[in-house]
């Protein structure tokens, strides 16, 4: 395994290309860093992009979906499915870039786009792994603190796999690119930064106060 993904027509962008990078660390530690994906496929020639969660094992994505979603049908079941075309995108906001001129406003970001065929998984030991992985995605150490789904839950819930093979990251950073003829005049331009920050946790109203905050929640 190499420290970078190949470059691919697909995921070489026309415009800015400095800003992107096939660095493997990179991309994992933005995949990392979220828990809500954007999920395109095409379906009876129209475009469809869903917001869902997904979770990383290595290099590998699973995608949550229930058995009755579009993306899950469309991609089949079994060993000789064809699997569903997809693109999978993942973007963090790091800041506002504010300018002189309405034209240089921008934003700083992270993004990760994946090309590739998505497969429906299968195998129940696979998707026990995979559910866990979504669970613990999206707050680390939850799976091992909450019931295992059990065979009816199992069988309401599906999980697309997709593999990292083609794939980039793009970022922006820094500060506004404003043109040298714009340099006097008298508009605040600079980053407002953007970060996203947890609250103290609520407990359900029918918590026994006995239970205890998990040590893996912020306590606020």
């Amino acid at each position: 395994m190499t420290d970078s993904y190949e470059p691919t027509e697909r995921t070489v962008p026309t415009r800015s290309r400095d800003r992107a990078s096939y660095d493997r660390a990179l991309v994992h530690a933005i995949l990392d860093e979220s828990y809500v994906c954007h999920l395109g496929f095409v379906r009876d020639g129209a475009p469809v992009v869903l917001p869902t969660l997904y979770g990383r094992i290595g290099d590998r994505l699973y995608v949550h979906g229930s058995t009755g979603s579009r993306p899950l049908r469309m991609a089949g079941r079994g060993t000789d499915a064809p699997g569903l075309p997809v693109c999978l995108t993942v973007t963090h906001v790091d800041g506002l870039v504010l300018a002189r001129s309405a034209f240089h406003h921008s934003i700083n970001y992270r993004s990760v786009v994946v090309h590739g065929t998505a497969h429906q998984v299968t195998d129940p030991e696979e998707l026990r792994i995979a559910l866990d992985a979504l669970v613990d995605h999206v707050v680390p150490g939850r799976s091992r603190d909450s019931r295992p789904a059990n065979a009816k839950e199992l069988a309401a819930t599906a999980v697309l796999r997709l593999d990292l093979d083609e794939v980039s990251a793009k970022l922006r950073t820094g500060g506004p690119n404003d043109e040298p003829e714009d340099l006097a005049l008298p508009h605040w331009t600079g980053v407002v930064p953007v970060a996203r920050t947890y609250g103290t946790p609520i407990p359900a109203d029918d918590l026994d106060p006995a239970v205890a905050l998990p040590d893996y929640l912020p306590a606020g």
